[in-house]
């Protein structure tokens, strides 16, 4: 795909368009986030994963047959978690908060068409990692995935679903621990010596493709912004380099998308909590998860 630049002037109206829409819904978001619960259940069998936390603690929601109508769906991965992270829910991570938050705004600032349930409800879907489902999933988030224990027949058909053209997006894992334990369970799916990780450099085309994303911020969960006065890093000094890497295919396509000390999801899922975490977190957070999209879509 050709690496599209835009113009001074072409990305200030961008930044003030993706701006002014994400505003526009932010009461919506209050409104919901206000009257959300949470709720949390014992690990259970596999594929259960820890449970779930969400707006009034809502279940994984599986694909159907009729699920699947052509048009985008968030897909989001589920897994089982062998240990807890300080600030983590395992799968559930930002769940659906994000989920919704981000294919609403994808619906408002692309021409893409987004699966919605009814008006203003998107129609976002949780995946196994043994279910058919995942492979009409050319997007798929894995959140707090440094906490994640594949069995084998999910490393074997994840690594069939990334080999085939699909892509996942890991996001939200913190420090040392949660690397190593990600890089080891990925490091199955695709063993590093033919697919090593890379850091995605500034001018990769994914950071271009419709937005100038190269500004990526350090995003930390609401929580922990307001309980720390303003501070990013959730690990302190262990966790004060925020990375952005990835894994490719023999061809150069990115299969594997790593935001390793960030919480990029929860600048889509706490876009209405806060205005000023807001202005600070989501307009970079959208513009960069757009153009992974964009891109992904495209390649």
């Amino acid at each position: 795909m050709p690496h599209h630049r835009r113009s001074p002037a072409r990305r200030t109206t961008l930044w003030r368009t993706i701006q002014l829409a994400v505003c526009l819904a932010a009461a919506l978001a209050i409104l919901v986030s206000v009257g959300s619960a949470q709720s949390f259940r014992g690990r259970g069998q596999r594929g259960g994963g820890w449970g779930w936390r969400g707006f009034r603690g809502e279940p994984p929601r599986y694909a159907t047959a009729d699920t699947f109508d052509g048009m985008f769906h968030f897909c989001r991965i589920q897994y089982d978690s062998d240990r807890r992270e300080a600030g983590g829910q395992g799968w559930t991570t930002d769940y659906p908060g994000a989920d919704t938050n981000f294919s609403i705004r994808l619906s408002e600032l692309t021409k893409t068409r987004v699966s919605m349930i009814r008006p203003g409800e998107p129609n976002y879907v949780v995946v196994r990692l043994t279910d058919d489902a995942l492979f009409q999933c050319p997007f798929a988030i894995i959140e707090d995935a440094g906490t994640a224990s594949f069995s084998q027949i999910e490393i074997e058909n994840l690594r069939k679903y990334l080999l085939k053209g699909g892509f996942i997006w890991s996001d939200d894992f913190w420090g040392d621990r949660a690397w190593e334990q990600w890089v080891r369970e990925i490091g199955k799916v695709l063993p590093p010596a033919q697919y090593p990780i890379f850091d995605v450099p500034r001018d990769h085309a994914m950071l271009h493709t419709l937005f100038e994303a190269t500004t990526i911020p350090q995003t930390p969960s609401i929580q922990f912004w307001r309980q720390s006065g303003g501070r990013t890093s959730e690990r302190g000094a262990e966790s004060s380099e925020r990375h952005v890497r990835a894994i490719a295919d023999e061809r150069g396509r990115v299969m594997v998308l790593m935001t390793h000390n960030t919480d990029t999801a929860d600048s889509w899922e706490r876009e209405g909590e806060d205005p000023d975490f807001f202005y600070q977190f989501s307009p970079e957070g959208y513009a960069f998860a757009i153009d992974v999209l964009m891109y992904t879509m495209t390649h």
